[in-house]
């Protein structure tokens, strides 16, 4: 066997960081951004939803969102994100990724808008429209996972390679960040301009009309960054490994590289027969490629998978767990605008203290360390803490100890973005065939995904209180926090153990981590 590699893709590994490096993070990371601000923003106001949507004047406690139109608020965006990633997967290798990234960033601008502008005559009504908006936005969404990573898989030199695809998934903390901003800005003008008492003096007037705007503007916003890329996502070229591994057409790719890293590179003769080579052709279902990719697609999987359900249940119930400790005070004590600005505050908080560094670790030691060596500290870090806030639960809901939870409860997020929150994302656009590239890493997304939706409903229900008379309006009892929190420690530990299924793509070439430089001579 002779390891035969094209001139124009041993050009892009060698290449030295350079400008169009960093437009590519730009723009493929925008689209992260938004992904983030779209998922998460919609935590920080289902409490407000509640407020207006299902106001009774006869309770003590202002309106919540009934457990089902929660979980559908929630969980909808998840279930199109998880149809999004395998559909745009597969789509990303068949037409090539550029033009199916142009799709998917219209689809996430027209349904942000639309889900901030969801009406209706009655609650049920606005929750439906609101619902079917998010799903599509979802779906738009989960086209981003895929062909974000392998665009820019495709375009980095082996060196940074890890630090560049990580920088794309760390814009998901800005994306998040960003959420927080906006919503207590938002609040925060809504607030001085318009007084309300708390619910315990006035229940109907402690929400006022106007807060109605509130939660649309704060959804509609996630258009704006993404809107502003569009223009220069149609202006990049497709990646080279495309049009040459997968179009055959490397001509193309050597022009279309030549400007790209502006140098003039020449086209070599063998250059057909490589690329065209049979046995190099073996599709998703063949015996081929179970033997040689199999075993690394189950470890990407799964590990996305246990991670997901871990991630997601933390994410998606901070507001229980900051009242639960008493970060935000209890809803009758407030109006809704304050509510909102409080969640709000407390979120990011958490963002800027342990969620957005770990992201920014990732990218500066993933191509020292290695992806296989992040993955498994993050793992056993996660599973530690997890076990070090379940055990002694009790100890640390009291009013003394609040501080050394929330540092406790940082760490497991920090350890979870400088591990596998990132190095999931990484590794599937790394180590498959080109022409079967955004495929797997969209079938390893969406298990992912599947593993959120776990995180998200299984953990709505899950972590109710055991005594039936404590529970949310509308849950049955489930095993309370503790037990919720030592299941989640329990799942992180598998995590780390099929973490030895994937392998190590550090400083390796993607077609040599793939197998595509194999010819006969």
């Amino acid at each position: 066997m002779a390891e035969q590699q094209l001139g124009v893709l041993k050009a892009l590994d060698v290449a030295k960081t350079q400008l169009y490096h960093f437009t590519a993070i730009v723009i493929a990371g925008m689209g992260f951004f938004t992904d983030a601000y779209d998922l998460f923003c919609v935590s920080l106001v289902t409490k407000l939803l509640g407020r207006l949507y299902y106001f009774n004047p006869l309770s003590d406690k202002p309106g919540s969102l009934p457990p089902h139109v929660a979980a559908a608020v929630n969980g909808v965006a998840l279930c199109g994100t998880l149809a999004g990633q395998l559909f745009f997967g597969w789509l990303g290798d068949k037409l090539g990724r550029k033009k199916v990234y142009g799709i998917t960033l219209i689809m996430m601008i027209v349904c942000s808008v639309a889900s901030g502008l969801s009406f209706g005559d009655t609650a049920q009504g606005v929750m439906t429209t609101l619902c079917f908006f998010r799903f599509w936005l979802g779906f738009g969404i989960g086209g981003d996972y895929p062909l974000s990573a392998t665009i820019m898989s495709e375009y980095a030199n082996k060196k940074t390679r890890g630090a560049f695809i990580a920088a794309v998934f760390a814009m998901q903390g800005i994306g998040i960040l960003a959420g927080g901003f906006v919503a207590l800005a938002v609040s925060s003008i809504f607030d001085k301009k318009f007084p309300a008492p708390t619910y315990a003096v006035d229940r109907a007037l402690s929400t006022p009309p106007q807060a109605d705007y509130i939660w649309r503007i704060i959804v509609m916003f996630g258009a704006l960054p993404a809107a502003l890329t569009y223009y220069w996502r149609m202006k990049m070229p497709e990646t080279a490994r495309y049009t040459a591994l997968v179009a055959k057409n490397i001509k193309q790719a050597t022009q279309d590289m030549s400007k790209v890293l502006q140098v003039e590179l020449e086209m070599e003769e063998r250059a057909e027969d490589i690329v065209k080579d049979p046995r190099l052709n073996y599709g998703l279902f063949s015996k081929e490629f179970a033997k040689r990719h199999g075993l690394p697609l189950l470890g990407c999987t799964s590990t996305w998978f246990l991670l997901d359900i871990a991630f997601y249940s933390q994410n998606l119930f901070q507001k229980d767990i900051f009242s639960a400790i008493g970060w935000i005070p209890k809803a009758s004590t407030m109006n809704g605008i304050h509510e909102v600005f409080m969640i709000a505050r407390a979120q990011t908080l958490i963002a800027l203290c342990s969620t957005v560094p770990g992201y920014w670790f990732t990218v500066a030691f993933i191509d020292i360390m290695g992806r296989f060596a992040i993955q498994l500290m993050g793992f056993f870090m996660m599973t530690v803490f997890m076990f070090a806030i379940a055990f002694p639960y009790n100890h640390w809901i009291k009013p003394d100890n609040r501080i050394g939870f929330v540092v406790m409860y940082s760490l497991t997020f920090f350890f979870a973005n400088f591990g596998p929150n990132a190095t999931t994302f990484i590794v599937p656009a790394e180590i498959f065939p080109a022409r079967l590239r955004s495929t797997c890493h969209g079938i390893s997304a969406a298990t992912g995904k599947a593993g959120a939706i776990v995180g998200a409903f299984g953990f709505l229900y899950a972590a109710q209180p055991q005594d039936k008379n404590k529970t949310d309006a509308g849950y049955p009892p489930g095993i309370g926090v503790k037990n919720s929190l030592i299941m989640l420690g329990v799942i992180n530990f598998v995590g780390m153990l099929f973490t030895f299924l994937v392998p190590e793509p550090k400083g390796k070439s993607l077609e040599e981590l793939s197998g595509e430089t194999e010819v006969e001579k």
